[in-house]
Order: structure tokens, then C-alpha cells, then sequence
């Protein structure tokens, strides 16, 4: 490449001034960038608003978007709601701090779920509570108390900690409920209830461990969250998408959606764990089904949600494709005059809950669910 008179001129300058004719050819061959309005990022994610212009036309899409959410569940097809017939198998102090107890609850007729419950000693009125889901994880109660494996997923312990109700139930194939052919085999749920889906079941008892903190005094059933990580990330998505009592939710690396996902069938495998069984058929022939995550995380909206996902979860640049399907759902919330009810944060950590992440979650749970005088800051006195 050529130089011009006014580089060689500039590179001879240099060279008796110390600076390399490489570092001055770079700065002298900088393009002229010019000021501009910032251009319209466009992304397969902008169906999420078709024809949606005002807060009206969304309630009308949110309605249809509901209706194939919960076809997808297979909603119509889980069984009635039964008394919950609480029982209390274990009590135990934990520091001075809070109470563990170990408790049983009935999810459908002749099948119990078991969960811990954490319930603060230190209280002058009713608390605010939190739903908290274990990931992938055969003990994932155990884990989620601190009592077994890896503390920074103990959400329980931390949370009673800071002052909440806690529920930490089984996945209805882990813990006590371990089928015989090993955790996280669902199988036999599938010839108990051939028509359901696994995303069903789990959501509707998610649901009903709602139902047991409104049934509790020590709980403020008005001011009720979610969270997890993992298997336990993307249910909180989608029992905060079906359930409207969830007032906070956090999902944390909450897997891939179905669209720019190179194992998408991970979502309806033909063993161990299905998700989705009566999909399958369809995504082995490349059609996705009629709702996708941006428009489940969606149906949470005006109701505060906070995103956590690592850009190195998974497939590459997959998760990148998450940044803009975020910022989708961002439109959603400021259509409905919410904006501050959304978040997100993605970082290189992987398939984590590092210490950062959960800092946030903790924090995004105070701010929604606790008055404001709790996140209040203020002035240092005197002079």
C-alpha cells in the first residue's frame, strides 16, 4: 500500500520523536467517523410486537399468547386442585435464626410433594416470601438449604437470612420423590398422565407451593416471589408467566429457547427427562412450536422480572442471541409503563450463581417485595 507525501512526512517526524512508523501509519489510516442517530436493531425477536402499537393491543396479543402458552403446557390436562392437607415431619433451629421445617403437602390425588419451608424467628409482622426452585440435582431440596454440596445455591439459608418466607420444594422427580429408575426419569409420569407435559407438572406444583405460603400466618401472601438456577431458572419463568401471584421473579441461566437453538430437541427427548413429549414429532421436522421464550418471559410483564445468563452457557453464540431477545421483552415493559420492572445481566461465568449474580437476585427480590424504607439509603449525619 502507498503512503501519502503527508504519512511519510509524518512516519520521518515520528521516527526522530521515538514513535514507530506501525503506530503512526494506524492512527494516520483511522477511518473519519461522523456522528449519527443510533440505527434501529432489527432481530427475528420483533414478532414479539407485530402489529402491537399501544398498551390495548398488547392486552389483545398477551391474550392469544397466554392461550398458546398454555397449550403448550398442556394445561387442560392436569388434575383438579385437592386440599393441601399440610403435614409437619421435622422441625430444627438453624443459629438462632431461622426455623427449618421439613413438610409435606398434597399436589393431586394420592401424590405428595415434599419441600423445606424457612420461617425467620425475628418478626413483627407478616414477611414477604419466596418460592425457591432447585436445578438439575438428585437431593435439590437438600442443596437449596445449604445441607448438602454447594453453598452459593443454599437460596434458602441466604434468604431467611435476609428476613423471607422460604419454600423450597421437590421437582416432582428428585428428593422424595426419586422414581425407581432413577432421578429425573420421567417415564412413569408420562403413563400416569399420557396427555401432560413435564413443564406442566412442575409449573402447576410450583403453583401450589404458592398456595402453602398464602396458607401460612408468618407470610404476606400479597407479597410473593420466585427464583432458581438451571432446571429451577426456566421454571421460575414459567410459574411467574402462569401464576399471577408471583409478584418478583428471577431466572437464572434459565436454558435456551427454541428458536437459534442447535439442540432444540433437548427440549422433547425420547428418555430420562422430557420436557415437552407431544412436540417432538414436529421438531424433529424442524417446526418449533407456536410460542417461544421472549413471549412466555412476556406474560410476566407488568410484574418485575430480572434475567441472569451467562454469554458462555451453552451453544455458541446462542446466548448472544438472548441479549436481543431481551431487549424485546424490554419494549413489552415500557409499552405497559413498567420499565423498571425488567432487567437483565449477562456475563463469561458460564453455568453459574456466582457471588455477583446473587447479589442482584437478592437485591432485586428487596426492592420489589420489601417496602421502600428497606432499600432506602440516606445522608450521613452531623458535619
Amino acid at each position: 500500500m502507498r503512503s501519502s507525501p503527508r504519512t511519510l512526512f509524518a512516519i520521518v517526524v515520528a521516527t526522530f520523536a521515538g514513535v514507530s512508523a506501525v503506530d503512526l501509519r494506524l492512527c494516520a489510516d483511522e477511518p473519519v467517523r461522523l456522528r449519527s442517530d443510533a440505527p434501529v436493531i432489527v432481530s427475528s425477536w420483533d414478532d414479539l410486537l407485530k402489529s402491537v402499537e399501544t398498551a390495548a393491543d398488547w392486552q389483545r396479543t398477551r391474550e392469544v399468547l397466554k392461550h398458546r402458552y398454555l397449550e403448550l403446557l398442556r394445561d387442560d390436562f392436569k388434575p383438579p386442585r385437592v386440599p393441601l392437607a399440610l403435614e409437619l415431619h421435622e422441625t430444627v433451629e438453624v443459629e438462632g435464626i431461622y426455623e427449618r421445617r421439613l413438610i409435606s403437602y398434597a399436589v393431586e390425588e394420592g401424590e405428595r410433594a415434599h419441600a423445606y419451608l424457612g420461617i425467620p424467628l425475628e418478626r413483627n409482622s407478616k414477611l414477604p416470601a419466596i418460592v425457591v426452585l432447585h436445578g438439575t440435582f438428585a437431593q435439590g431440596k437438600e442443596r437449596v438449604a445449604g445441607l448438602v454440596q454447594n453453598p452459593n445455591k443454599a437460596y434458602l439459608d441466604h434468604l431467611c437470612r435476609r428476613g423471607y418466607v422460604v419454600i423450597a420444594p421437590d421437582h416432582f422427580v428428585a428428593g422424595h420423590r426419586i422414581p425407581p429408575e432413577g432421578p429425573y426419569e420421567t417415564g412413569r409420569f408420562y403413563e400416569k398422565h399420557p396427555e401432560w407435559t413435564a413443564v406442566g407438572k412442575f409449573t402447576y406444583e410450583h403453583s401450589i407451593a404458592v398456595d402453602v405460603l398464602q396458607s401460612l400466618p408468618e407470610a404476606d401472601g400479597d407479597r410473593i416471589g420466585a427464583l432458581g438456577h438451571s432446571l429451577g431458572g426456566h421454571g421460575t419463568m414459567f410459574l411467574a408467566a402462569y401464576d399471577e401471584r408471583i409478584k418478583a421473579a428471577t431466572g437464572n441461566c434459565a436454558a435456551s429457547f427454541f428458536r437459534h437453538n442447535s439442540n432444540v430437541e433437548a427440549w422433547a427427548r425420547d428418555h430420562w427427562y422430557v420436557y415437552f413429549k407431544h412436540i417432538r414429532p414436529g421438531l424433529l421436522k424442524g417446526e418449533l412450536p407456536p410460542i417461544d421464550f421472549h413471549e412466555i418471559m412476556a406474560l410476566v410483564a407488568p410484574r418485575a422480572y430480572l434475567d441472569i445468563a451467562g454469554l458462555n452457557d451453552g451453544p455458541p453464540r446462542t446466548q448472544r442471541q438472548r441479549a436481543l431477545m431481551l431487549m424485546k421483552v424490554m419494549d413489552v415493559y415500557e409499552l405497559v409503563g413498567a420499565p423498571e420492572n425488567f432487567a437483565f445481566y449477562m456475563h463469561g461465568r458460564g453455568h453459574s450463581v456466582s457471588h455477583e449474580s446473587r447479589q442482584l437476585i437478592y437485591a432485586w427480590m428487596d426492592t420489589h417485595l420489601k417496602p421502600p424504607e428497606a432499600t432506602a439509603t440516606r445522608l450521613v449525619g452531623g458535619k
